[in-house]
């Protein structure tokens, strides 16, 4: 994820920026768009999902997010405290957060649908104001104050849970975890990566879905798919030397792309099967594409202005994107509309995320960090 550039207690940063690993988020987050609009069509069944391993996005972006952190952050500390790492860290995400809970609290009521949400019709528009307002702070509502249906610790943006973790994260590497050296680290990189393996080989589903509740089975969940990637991540900043790559967004991207849409392997009888390829795919292949995006340059042309645009939007794409999912969930549900004929529907979805985040982007994000780093990093 890209860092704001104003340097810090008199710091100058100097460093490379990955624009590849931007532009690699930013392709993630199209895959996570497109695997919500087919997941409308299968009726919760992982066997058949489209884009079949789509979610693994968000482990993507952990790891991710763990490789910038360590390589932003890593040799700062002695210019930089606590207070100044968290207050860009919230900078940084929570502006575009709470936007995302005001495009699900308006598009909330038109996504009723007593088949698939059973509780949207029969929620007071005051619950949902509370609900909005929890959700600007990113804590996670109970259960019992579900107004949806699916026990999403943030019914009003679903895909806000991962930023709940992301945070969790963030707190983790700045008290503790930024002190650990790399034998340490790797040391607690390996033990995260087998509790990973035994989430998903054991998984009564196959694979490693979840994390978004607040109950002990999705939280266990959540912070097994945080801890392996994340801090995987960070240790991949710390001693991966990037090389030269030509073609670099492109053979990454392509990848990237493989690995998100391989069908289900396993089936029903196999289950284990599924969830070994999505570990070792988190463990093993995610930091190949990494290194990869890592190792290479961008020259001007049209690569770069579509790797450079994926960058600047994958955030505010993937965090407002998922009120219009609920929009058209419901809408496929109640008209009891087939996959064959959504195309158009689903297109036009697709094009109005794109749309949303480009306009929050340029519209409210840029100018409120903006507005906060004058104001607060002084």
């Amino acid at each position: 994820m890209k860092e704001p550039q104003t340097p810090i207690a008199g710091f100058t940063d100097t460093k490379r920026h990955y624009e590849i690993l931007d532009g690699l988020r930013g392709v993630a987050a199209v895959i996570v768009v497109l695997m919500h609009l087919f997941e409308t069509f299968t009726g919760g069944n992982h066997l058949v999902q489209i884009i079949n391993h789509g979610y693994l996005a968000v482990d993507f972006f952990f790891l991710l997010s763990g490789f910038v952190i360590g390589y932003a952050y890593d040799e700062r500390w002695q210019r930089m405290s606590l207070g100044e790492f968290f207050k860009r860290r919230l900078i940084r995400l929570h502006p575009m957060i709470i936007i995302g809970m005001i495009i699900g609290a308006i598009g909330f009521y038109y996504g009723a649908s007593p088949s698939i949400f059973p509780l949207v019709g029969n929620t007071p528009l005051s619950q949902v104001l509370l609900i909005m307002l929890i959700g600007f702070t990113l804590l996670p509502i109970p259960i019992s104050m579900d107004i949806r249906g699916w026990s999403e610790m943030h019914p009003l943006d679903g895909p806000a849970w991962s930023l709940f973790f992301e945070y969790i994260a963030n707190i983790l590497y700045a008290l503790f975890v930024r002190k650990f050296s790399n034998t340490v680290l790797s040391i607690f990189v390996f033990l995260s990566g087998i509790a990973l393996i035994h989430l998903a080989v054991t998984s009564p589903t196959g694979d490693v879905i979840g994390g978004w509740s607040l109950d002990a089975a999705q939280l266990r969940i959540g912070f097994t798919r945080l801890l392996y990637p994340f801090f995987a991540g960070l240790l991949l900043s710390r001693i991966a030397k990037p090389g030269n790559i030509r073609f670099a967004f492109v053979k990454s991207s392509i990848l990237l792309i493989v690995l998100f849409s391989i069908p289900r392997i396993g089936g029903a009888t196999h289950l284990w099967m599924n969830g070994l390829y999505e570990s070792l795919t988190i463990i093993f292949l995610f930091p190949v594409v990494v290194y990869i995006g890592a190792s290479g340059t961008l020259s001007t042309g049209w690569t770069s202005k579509i790797c450079k645009y994926l960058g600047d939007i994958s955030y505010p794409l993937y965090i407002t994107h998922y009120p219009l999912i609920y929009i058209f969930t419901a809408w496929v549900y109640n008209e009891k509309v087939p996959l064959s004929n959504a195309w158009g529907e689903g297109l036009l979805v697709l094009l109005a995320s794109l749309g949303i985040a480009t306009a929050s982007l340029y519209l409210y994000d840029i100018p409120v960090r903006k507005w906060l780093m004058n104001k607060w990093m002084v």
